[in-house]
């Protein structure tokens, strides 16, 4: 074994420079740079688009990539999606060991063949092969190459060269021809400043990129797709599923998007309309009227995915979702939709990015977009939210899921971009009040009401569903930093009239304090002590982002020891800069009682790299003042 190495090295090194540099298969030929910090290379990745026409489009593609080291093999991404409207004419691929040579042949029998949607999908003609691939040895080369042809033209695959945090690119080139019948847009974001080539002219557009060192994650960062390089396309003419549209704007497709994929759904029963009209017969407003509609969709539907149709965007009739008493987000949206039109109140079809990464749609591009769909009522000069998927949610919040961010509201009139609900800072409120009786022996006995809003609201209401257990494990976790800790009871109450999370809890835990001689130290902040420090970067690359701000709020009684004594208390601490605030004061009620009171605030916004590190900076003083003691003396 050891002798057959030598002799493939042997065998590169005496191979012509020139062959060494074309080499792809061969880890060896990797430029050192692009190996630094990078689980994988992408060594080349070529796509190729013909569009033939309005309905006809075919992809080729071929991409090698080699793979360093064990947390690469998730980068290998050999998996091609099909349905009934898209089929997989070619797959196939090779994998060659360090030094280029080949070592296994999948064809496309080999492929695993799965239901590209998880259990919780009721149906879907999705599906999808991918590559299940064990190594023996790292690093290794997969190239995989393929064809796929379909009658959809709506979803032109953008060009992405990075897949993911910690891969590489050496080469990604990528081109779409078409007919000059079709008009094609595209936007660029993040390409400044790339070794680039490019070319656009009527009847093709080409890229070549090269040479993009891999991208190493960092907190408090934007979202990686925020930062990488990615070009988006759309032809103004296409088909879905057998439906043309000619779409420049998104005026334009969300009138499209109305009338031809929404429209005809709203088919509510004479029967159904006249129970919806007597069920919000007494009430006086439209919002209370809203609110009854919300309320009996959640009572009656559940969320169950969908994946089938028009490409996965029409939704099923509310006629259908009535009778069964389940959809997808986009059957259950236009099912309340269509309630809410049976009482003659306006709502809006919204479609949305969902996800805590808070991402946009491109405003200033219009094409097939979001992953999920949200209803909008207007109001005055707002707009009310409603998740229509969820069970639990109070009626006019979507919490981090879908807030934050562009969406496009969808009218019989045309499509706008809205901004969804942002919760502010002071919104996204959590209050403690409490207090805790400390033992001669340094045990401590704790009573704390915990109130919860905004954000902080969304962080704890599923709570309420979950079984006792599991609730008594979340509160361990919670003050983890507290050892020897028993939960003795707690209550929930999960107050969505108002949107607030109520929490009353008890627990004691032993040993909580420290002796030392004739003294006791104490950690006087109990429950909420900041454990989060940013992580250090020598050489930080990515902004500062703060995706949502915050204000805790505490205020805590301590009863102290019957045989102890303050020794000493702290001066007030205030810390105050651009990325918020901090406040802590101990003051004496009485002679055996200290009152804690704590203000910490965080502000969202989106700050200089060069501010990071004033960013850690300030966490970690606010980490250090709540772990801060102090000393308690034996009485004489």
């Amino acid at each position: 074994m050891i002798l057959r190495s030598i002799l493939k090295i042997i065998l590169f090194f005496t191979t012509s420079v020139i062959f060494s540099q074309e080499n792809l298969y061969s880890s060896l030929t990797i430029p050192e740079h692009l190996k630094e910090n990078a689980n994988a290379v992408i060594r080349l990745n070529e796509t190729k688009i013909s569009l033939k026409s309005s309905n006809e489009m075919v992809v080729k593609g071929r991409r090698i990539i080699t793979i360093l080291n064990k947390y690469g093999d998730r980068n290998i991404d050999a998996y091609m999606h099909y349905d009934n409207s898209r089929n997989i004419k070619s797959l196939q691929a090779l994998v060659f060991d360090a030094y280029g040579e080949e070592i296994k042949k999948i064809k496309i029998k080999d492929f695993k063949d799965v239901s590209a949607v998880d259990g919780g999908t009721l149906y879907s003609d999705s599906r999808v092969k991918y590559l299940r691939y064990t190594p023996i040895d790292y690093p290794y080369t997969i190239e995989f190459t393929y064809e796929t042809y379909t009658n959809n033209t709506a979803f032109i695959p953008s060009f992405r060269p990075v897949t993911d945090y910690y891969v590489s690119v050496e080469s990604s080139e990528f081109s779409i021809n078409y007919p000059e019948t079709l008009s094609i847009r595209k936007k660029e974001n993040n390409i400044e400043g790339l070794q680039l080539e490019k070319e656009d002219e009527v009847g093709m557009i080409s890229y070549n990129i090269k040479n993009i060192e891999s991208f190493k994650p960092e907190d408090y960062s934007p979202s990686i797709l925020d930062v990488i390089p990615n070009v988006l396309f759309a032809s103004k003419q296409f088909t879905l599923e057998g439906v043309y549209a000619e779409v420049e704007n998104w005026d334009d497709f969300g009138k499209w998007m109305y009338h031809d994929l929404i429209k005809g759904t709203h088919d509510l029963s004479s029967q159904t309309i006249n129970m919806i009209q007597d069920l919000v017969k007494n009430e006086t407003s439209d919002i209370d009227k809203a609110k009854k509609i919300y309320q009996y969709v959640q009572d009656k539907v559940r969320y169950i995915s969908v994946q089938v149709g028009i490409g996965g965007w029409k939704p099923f009739n509310a006629s259908y979702v009535d009778e069964v008493g389940y959809g997808d987000c986009k059957a259950l949206t236009n099912y309340t939709m269509s309630l809410l039109k049976a009482i003659d109140i306006e709502s809006n079809y919204t479609v949305i990015y969902a996800g805590s990464s808070q991402r946009n749609l491109e405003k200033n591009f219009s094409a097939m977009q979001g992953n999920h769909v949200i209803l909008s009522i207007p109001n005055n000069d707002e707009n009310i939210w409603l998740e229509c998927t969820s069970q639990k949610l109070p009626f006019g919040f979507i919490g981090d899921f879908t807030d934050d961010r562009d969406a496009l509201v969808i009218t019989p009139e045309g499509g706008e971009i809205v901004h969804t609900k942002k919760y502010e800072t002071e919104e996204n409120s959590q209050y403690i009040k409490g207090n805790y009786v400390v033992s001669d022996d340094g045990e401590i006995k704790v009573n704390v009401n915990i109130t919860s809003e905004g954000i902080q609201y969304d962080d704890k209401y599923w709570l309420e569903s979950e079984i006792e257990r599991d609730i008594d494990v979340h509160y361990k976790k919670r003050w983890k930093y507290i050892t020897n800790i028993n939960i003795d009871s707690f209550n929930i109450n999960n107050d969505k009239t108002n949107i607030k999370f109520i929490e009353d809890v008890s627990f004691k835990a032993s040993n909580y304090t420290k002796k030392a001689g004739n003294r006791m130290l104490l950690t006087v902040n109990a429950l909420n002590r900041n454990t989060d420090i940013p992580d250090r970067y020598r050489s930080r690359k990515f902004p500062l982002k703060i995706n949502r701000g915050f204000i805790d709020k505490d205020e805590v009684e301590i009863i102290l020891p019957p045989s102890y004594k303050v020794e000493s208390l702290p001066t007030e601490k205030i810390i105050e800069n651009k990325f918020g605030s901090y406040k802590i004061n101990i003051s004496e009620k009485d002679e055996k009682t200290l009152v804690y009171k704590r203000e910490f605030i965080v502000n969202d916004g989106e700050f200089p790299k060069e501010d990071y590190n004033k960013f850690r900076i300030f966490y970690k003083e606010v980490s250090k003042y709540d772990n801060a003691k102090i000393a308690l003396i034996k009485n004489q």
